[in-house]
């Protein structure tokens, strides 16, 4: 038997008879709970097109592929799969084991919803650890879940306050997004496979292979809303489950969240309405994160900005159809208006008959002098490999990722293992001196592929591995697996000299044989105020 990985999801591995061929995967994705609801809380509403099958008797304490140990059977799913709470004897962690039976061809699209899985790397994402086909049984091996579903949350302690509600759907739209641009779709967005960690995280599990659209994610996040904020489910618009379905009137018509609690911020509902309208043209997943993220924040950083809803905004008509994204285009009116008058103000103070001064009053009435950000030049000899836990070898190329040119860059070595917790070093990255501090205005980083989990620090000290929680962090967490390009930001120009990206998770290269762990930085870009 082929040794796993430690730690780290892995490709399907099978015993199959010689003469047997594997099935082509499909994509998909797989997911688990915890015994306090069920561990196959995320599977309750599956639709299964067969019979549930027996599976071969598993018991406690049996050690499958020579690693894996059966501690407790929790639960069966929908579809008759057996799962169970086990222990990896060789990292000495809790799993959750999920089998079925008969195994082969009967097997694939869940075997190949777990491979599909593990190669996606996001925080928001459940962690698939290993698929094993053994021919009358198969069994995927994933992360170990303790906390709640989101449906079990609502019904046990009622409907979520906004904020909340828009803080979970902020992570489902994240998670969407990273599957979404590895060219996968979820297919199975409801509130039992929307898990509240004890760790605080929010977990997206279960994703299903077959009819998915990146639409339907997008429709179900906008399900997921409305239930959150109604305790309801809008079976028609975001798919059938088990729950009852939303409010409708006497012609079938959803009920707006306002209209079935009060109290709902406006620009939610109109938010949460529209996402389920199908009149409506949807924004993308990355889209539709990021306006959530601008929601996601304390009362004491909310804005009505650029980019952001407001009650105080003229509010279209409910009955003609218009797009989710009005606030985008109204608040590129307000901006271009605002920059005009701006400019109208400063240059009518020198013009005569403007009514303005013609001479200085002194400092306390000169205008602040806007400062555009410009890029800042790197050469070679600026950029150095930041490897803390690692051999600190792989500097081949390192020019090539300040020169100016996105055909040409710095790639890791190939791995087996990915990076991250368990996995074969928390990450490494690349450090840029600046030679003194400047204010960094924005960071432009253009990686090879999806799926790498990356931030940037920043500070002024010679950086090493205290940097990675002593270093501030520029830009926030809409900065994070954000596909190929990444733009780290913020409002006020941070005075550092080091910049440090650290690369925490990697894809796997499509273009290896061997399917082994690589990315690429192709070009980064700093402009400095």
């Amino acid at each position: 038997m082929t040794q796993v990985d430690e730690g780290q999801p892995v490709a399907e591995r099978e015993r199959r008879p010689a003469d047997q061929p594997p099935a082509e995967a499909t994509p998909g994705s797989a997911g688990a709970s915890r015994q306090e609801f069920g561990q196959a809380e995320a599977d309750a509403d599956a639709d299964s097109d067969s019979p549930p099958a027996v599976v071969r008797a598993a018991a406690v304490g049996e050690v499958l592929a020579e690693r894996y140990r059966l501690e407790e059977h929790i639960n069966n799913d929908a579809a008759g799969r057996q799962v169970w709470r086990g222990v990896d004897i060789m990292l000495l962690r809790p799993i959750a084991v999920v089998l079925r039976a008969p195994g082969g061809d009967a097997a694939q699209e869940m075997l190949a919803a777990a491979v599909t899985a593990s190669r996606v790397v996001h925080p928001n994402l459940i962690g698939v650890y290993d698929a094993i086909d053994e021919v009358d049984r198969a069994y995927v091996v994933r992360e170990w879940i303790e906390g709640v579903s989101l449906r079990q949350m609502v019904e046990a302690d009622g409907a979520l306050d906004a904020d909340r509600a828009i803080g979970i759907s902020h992570a489902v739209a994240d998670a969407a997004s990273a599957l979404h641009a590895s060219g996968m779709a979820h297919g199975n967005i409801h509130p039992g496979t929307v898990l509240m960690a004890d760790d605080g995280r929010v977990v997206l599990t279960d994703a299903r292979a077959g009819s998915a659209t990146n639409d339907g994610d997008v429709r179900a996040i906008g399900g997921l809303l409305y239930y959150a904020l109604t305790e309801q489910w809008p079976q028609k618009e975001a798919g059938p489950t088990a729950l009852p379905d939303a409010v409708r009137d006497e012609y079938g018509v959803l009920a707006a969240p306002r209209q079935v609690r009060a109290g709902i911020p406006t620009h939610i509902d109109d938010l949460v309405y529209d996402l389920l309208d199908p009149k409506v043209t949807l924004p993308s997943a990355d889209v539709l994160a990021a306006e959530l993220g601008r929601l996601d924040v304390g009362p004491e950083e909310r804005g009505y900005g650029p980019l952001r809803f407001s009650d105080s905004l003229p509010e279209p008509p409910r009955q003609a159809p218009r797009k989710l994204m009005y606030g985008v285009a109204a608040a590129v009116v307000l901006a271009v208006v605002g920059l005009t008058l701006s400019a109208k103000a400063l240059t009518s103070k020198d013009e005569p008959g403007s009514g303005g001064p013609t001479t200085s009053a002194g400092p306390s009435s000169a205008a602040t002098p806007v400062v555009d950000p410009v890029v800042y030049t790197l050469t070679g000899s600026q950029i150095g490999l930041f490897d803390p836990y690692g051999g600190k070898d792989e500097t081949a190329g390192l020019g090539n990722a300040v020169d100016g040119k996105k055909s040409t860059g710095w790639k890791t070595d190939h791995y087996n293992q990915n990076f991250g917790p368990g996995g074969i070093k928390p990450g490494m990255g690349l450090v840029i001196d600046l030679g003194a501090a400047k204010a960094v205005a924005d960071v432009t980083v253009v990686l090879s592929d999806n799926g790498a989990s990356v931030k940037l620090l920043g500070g002024n000290t010679v950086p090493d591995q205290g940097a990675l929680t002593s270093f501030t962090q520029i830009g926030g967490a809409l900065d994070e697996f954000n596909g190929t390009n990444m733009v780290f930001s913020t409002e006020d120009a941070a005075q550092v000299r080091y910049l440090v990206l650290w690369i925490s998770g990697i894809p796997r290269d499509p273009e290896d044989g061997s399917n082994r762990y690589q990315i690429g930085v192709q070009e980064i870009t700093v402009r400095v105020k």
